[in-house]
């Protein structure tokens, strides 16, 4: 049974609970600079792109978020400079001494209950651990967990679609980072110009649909013109 087989048969979910943005928090755990070299479900470049469109949306839409590092003076490294700049000051930072599960973590924990928020959006290096103990532990207290796949990474396919598994199985529900951030925004109207913004920079073939509506306006906007000059 190979990974997609594995995580159809195993659907039984008939609800559909959306992501609220005044309900929701995100945590990006350990998503580190000596950790990324372990990532090799995702090419390293889309797979970087994906981390920072998922960064993006949170900040875009201003839902609380929590970064968790690991042993940030050994091997596995600082947290990604791309995150770090782009946001300055995070809900909360919590680099623990040696917790490989951030749930096990006292201030990790505290800083999720602080944000009073009961939806948590979870991504991270690496999934079948930094993400999975994590989700599996806030799913079992009691919070709605969603897990962005593609924000997360891991040594292989087969690791990673075992731990999809794992976790959908237990009632987590898996997304991308453009599911979550259309999910969050609902309504064009809320953010047009935002979130158009935001997927032309993090998905190339959106910008060419903004392209071709950035042409069709000034087309449109050149007849009006030519109308009323003629007229």
């Amino acid at each position: 049974m190979n990974g997609a087989t594995a995580l159809n048969s195993s659907v039984t979910a008939d609800v559909y609970d959306r992501i609220n943005v005044d309900d929701a928090a995100f945590l990006f755990v350990d998503h580190q600079t000596g950790l990324l070299g372990l990532v090799n479900d995702y090419n390293p470049d889309t797979y970087l792109n994906n981390v920072m469109g998922l960064a993006e949306s949170a900040k875009l839409f201003d839902v609380p978020t929590i970064f968790t590092t690991s042993r940030e003076d050994g091997p596995n490294g600082p947290l990604l400079p791309e995150l770090k700049n782009l946001f300055p000051e995070p809900a909360a930072y919590i680099a623990r001494p040696g917790q490989i599960n951030a749930w096990d973590n006292e201030d990790f924990v505290k800083a999720v209950k602080e944000t009073g928020r009961k939806q948590l959006i979870i991504s991270g290096i690496v999934t079948d651990v930094c993400v999975t103990f994590v989700a599996l532990s806030a799913k079992k207290a009691g919070y709605e967990v969603f897990v962005v796949t593609d924000a997360s990474g891991t040594f292989s396919e087969a690791v990673r679609d075992a731990s999809w598994l794992r976790m959908q199985q237990a009632g987590i529900q898996l997304m991308n980072w453009f599911g979550v951030a259309c999910e969050l925004g609902r309504d064009w109207r809320r953010d047009m110009a935002g979130m158009a913004a935001l997927f032309s920079k993090r998905l190339p073939a959106y910008a060419h649909i903004m392209n071709s509506f950035a042409g069709a306006q000034a087309a449109a906007q050149a007849a009006a013109q030519a109308a009323a000059k003629s007229s």
